[in-house]
Formats: structure tokens, C-alpha cells, sequence
């Protein structure tokens, strides 16, 4: 704050005039100011204390030693008196309005830090009406009102200002978007909560946040047995098979489902890692391996009597399957088209997981524009849908 200046002081201490300081008065808030300039905070309280014990104080000396008293009381670290004292130099009327703004601020900061959020709400707000407000300003109002138990409107002044960074073409911040989160699971609101997850997947790719959003969808009521693999599969993607246990269950399943080259690839994979092959189960996994690796080389033995079984169908399942099978053996071209082809054929019992696999596999054959039309035609509610949409948004927006 401004020091005093001597032609401020009144010559006539008995009637002293409207914006001066008597002497009596200026000494020891003279001395005040110096003290918190050498941040002796303790000691500058001290002579404000004498400076407000002198009686008959004019309105313009109470202000500067309210004044005074706030900048050593901050410096003090009493926040209850810096509070009291800047609130009463905003009640004077005598500051300017930049002055008064960056006293809204102080005041707003110091309830926030000192967890009295109903005040700093009131005060965040007033900076907001009267233009002061900077832009750590409504990102502390959200937080006051999440703090303080208000969720609701936690959530509303949020979204407010989510929506006014996507107008003006900002990013949103990691921390708005994690409390944006937050407040869906506070309020048990698990498609906000999802919304929020995958938002911060899409704006801030980290393996940890796509952990949680992978693990809510898993344990999403009523996520079927046959959408596992493919859950695994995007697992495998984002660099989640980390486990023994992942890499056997996917590995086992792929065989379970008709592909054995993807079971082999897998196993291999969890080798090089090394979660296969040690342990008291080391010699499980070698017999998986050995399996998948048999399977897979039968596989394509067969294959051309398995297309030409496929083509006697009606329906277009078995064109599906096996297109997708022919991707995982390495033969990316032709099983797209043998999967466009049974899609075409129609009758599918499951059309959209075969979307779905359409869709993975033209990521893999690097045709990442066609993926994302397939891809969002992918429709359920059973967790396809939510698979397809989080190979967009991995495609669009790759982990770091």
C-alpha cells in the first residue's frame, strides 16, 4: 500500500481536516509501514495498535490504518484481522475502483485459503459483477462452491465456463476437467462421470486416466461376455495388457472366438515382456503358446474351405468372422473386404460388433478416415458403441 506523505499531514491536530493524518496519528503508522516494508509484520501491528488507540480518528485516518493493518496482517499471517481490515477499507468508499478490485481479490484468496468458502464465494462473485476478476478467478469460484459442498452449482458455474473456453476456441484445463469428474462421482451421476473421463482422455491422453475410463466401462452393469475380447483388445492398444492374467485371458478368449494367429501374437507379446514364461505356471504358458502357435498355422490350412463355407450362407456372419480372423493373420486387405462383404450380405447377429471390427481393422491398414466413418455407426447400449467411440477418440488423439 501507498506510504504516507508528509504534505498529507494536518497542521491542526484539534480540527483536523477531511483526507489528512495528524501527526500524533502518522508517527506510529509512519513507523507501521516502514516495519512491514522490512516485513516485521508482528512489530508493524504493534504500532498500528497505537495509532488506532488515539482518539477522535477521522475517516480518513481510519482508513489508512485499517489499511496498514491488513498489509501487515497478511504478512503476519492473521488473516481473520487482514480480512476485518480490508473489508473496512472497502466499506470507506475511498478506494478507486482498481484499488477496491485488488482488495475484492485479496479478500476472496484469503477466505478461500482459509477454507471459509461461503465468504469466499461472496467475494469471487463480487469481483465477478464488478469487473475485477482475473483468471484464476472463476476457477476459484468453482472450487469454492465444490469445497463448500455445492455441487450443483459447482457443476453449473463449470460447465458455464467449459462451454465459454470451447466458443472462444480454448482448451479446458486438466484440472476443470478432473473436477468436472470429480463432481459426477460425488453426485453418483456415472454418464456425467463418463463424459467428463472420456473428455479428459481426449484432451489429455495419460495411460492413467484411460485406466479409469477403461475400468469403469469394464465393470459397467450388464457388459457382456462377448464384448471381453474386444475390451481387451483396446487394452492391448493403449498398453494395458500388463498382467499375467491379461495377457492369458485375452489369449485364451481370441482362441475361444476363432483366432488363433491373435491368441499367438498375444502370447508372444506377454514372452517379451516377460509375464509368460517363469513362475510355477511357466509351464501353462508354454502350452498356450504351443496351442495358439498350432492353431494358428491350421488356421490357414483351412482357410480357403472356411471362405468358401462362409459364401453358402445367407447371412454374412461367417464372412465377418472370418475377415476378421484374416486381420489378425496378418492378411489386413483382404479381411477388410471379406468383412465389408458379409456387413453387405446382411443377417448378422451381432452387426454391430462386425462394425466395430471393421473399424479396427482399418485403423491397423492405416485407413484412419474410413475407421472413424465405421466407427460411428457403431450403436448399443451393451458397451460396442463405447468401444467404438474410444478407438476414435485413441485415433484422434494418441497416448503421449
Amino acid at each position: 500500500m501507498t506510504g504516507l506523505v508528509p504534505h498529507a499531514f494536518a497542521q491542526n491536530a484539534t480540527a483536523p481536516a477531511a483526507d489528512t493524518v495528524r501527526p500524533e496519528v502518522a508517527k506510529p503508522l509512519q513507523a507501521a509501514q516502514d516495519l512491514v516494508r522490512a516485513q516485521k509484520y508482528k512489530e508493524a501491528l504493534a504500532q498500528v495498535r497505537e495509532a488506532d488507540a488515539i482518539a477522535d480518528k477521522t475517516p480518513f485516518e481510519a482508513f489508512m490504518i485499517d489499511n496498514t493493518r491488513g498489509v501487515a496482517a497478511v504478512g503476519a499471517g492473521d488473516t481473520a484481522t487482514a480480512a476485518r481490515s480490508f473489508e473496512a477499507t472497502i466499506a470507506s468508499g475511498r478506494m478507486t475502483p482498481a484499488e477496491q478490485g485488488k482488495i475484492v481479490l485479496t479478500l476472496a484468496g484469503m477466505y478461500y485459503q482459509a477454507a471459509d468458502y461461503p465468504k469466499a464465494i461472496v467475494w469471487l462473485q463480487r469481483a465477478v459483477k464488478e469487473g475485477s476478476a482475473n483468471g484464476e478467478t472463476r476457477s476459484l469460484l468453482v472450487q469454492s462452491y465444490y469445497f463448500g459442498g455445492d455441487l450443483q452449482q459447482a457443476s453449473t458455474e463449470l460447465k458455464a465456463d467449459l462451454a465459454a473456453a470451447d466458443k472462444a476456441g480454448r482448451t479446458p484445463t486438466e484440472t476443470q476437467l478432473k473436477m468436472l469428474m470429480s463432481i459426477g462421482i460425488k453426485q453418483g451421476d456415472k454418464a456425467a462421470t463418463a463424459a467428463a473421463m472420456e473428455r479428459l482422455v481426449t484432451t489429455y491422453p495419460a495411460k492413467q486416466y484411460w485406466a479409469d475410463l477403461m475400468q469403469r466401462l469394464r465393470s459397467k452393469p450388464g457388459f457382456p461376455d462377448h464384448l471381453v475380447l474386444d475390451f481387451d483388445r483396446l487394452k492391448l492398444a493403449l498398453g494395458q495388457l500388463s498382467t499375467t492374467g491379461d495377457v492369458t485371458e485375452m489369449a485364451q478368449l481370441a482362441m475361444q472366438a476363432g483366432f488363433p494367429a491373435e491368441a499367438r501374437k498375444v502370447v508372444d507379446l506377454g514372452y517379451q515382456q516377460g509375464l509368460l514364461g517363469s513362475g510355477p505356471d511357466a509351464q501353462r504358458h508354454k502350452r498356450l503358446q504351443d496351442q495358439a502357435t498350432k492353431a494358428a498355422a491350421d488356421d490357414l490350412k483351412t482357410m480357403a474351405s472356411s471362405e468358401a463355407e462362409a459364401r453358402k450362407g445367407k447371412e454374412g456372419t461367417g464372412l465377418a468372422n472370418l475377415g476378421y480372423a484374416l486381420v489378425t493373420a496378418g492378411q489386413t486387405e483382404r479381411g477388410i473386404a471379406m468383412i465389408e462383404e458379409g456387413i453387405a450380405r446382411g443377417g448378422l447377429k451381432r452387426a454391430d460388433d462386425a462394425r466395430l471390427h471393421l473399424g479396427i481393422a482399418y485403423l491397423q491398414a492405416g485407413k484412419k478416415t474410413e475407421a472413424l466413418k465405421v466407427l460411428a455407426t457403431v450403436q448399443g447400449t451393451d458397451g460396442a458403441a463405447d468401444l467404438a467411440r474410444y478407438w476414435s477418440i485413441l485415433a484422434n488423439h494418441p497416448l503421449g
